[in-house]
């Protein structure tokens, strides 16, 4: 869905990277920023993030990424309880970059 959407091979390799990627714009890099933090408990914006979320876009823009982005999250959180997880259609050739996972020092995950 997201290639149909114009997002890139390049974008998908590089996205753990996104900060220093050129293969994101600005607009793309505050977006990705605004939906690490809204996964972070609690929720505090950065004010340098907000001052760039709103020199980029109107506030329905903004009410409509954050519902976005909130609905992901909540869908996330929700699978998990019931054990949820990929379901490998990622398809030949092609790939799924997956989020960094801390590494968990007694070896169960």
């Amino acid at each position: 869905m997201g290639r149909e959407l114009g997002v890139t091979e390049e974008q998908l390799r590089d996205l753990p990277i996104y900060r220093e990627s050129p293969a994101f714009s600005e607009e793309e890099r505050l977006v990705i920023e605004l939906a690490v933090e809204m996964a972070k408990t609690p929720v505090e914006l950065p004010p340098e993030l907000l001052d760039g979320l709103n020199r980029c876009f109107d506030e329905a823009q903004l009410v409509e990424l954050s519902a976005a982005v909130a609905w992901e999250n909540y869908r996330a959180r929700f699978n998990r309880v019931f054990g949820v997880w990929a379901a490998g259609f990622s398809g030949e050739a092609v790939f799924c970059a997956l989020p960094e996972r801390p590494v968990r020092l007694d070896g169960s995950g």
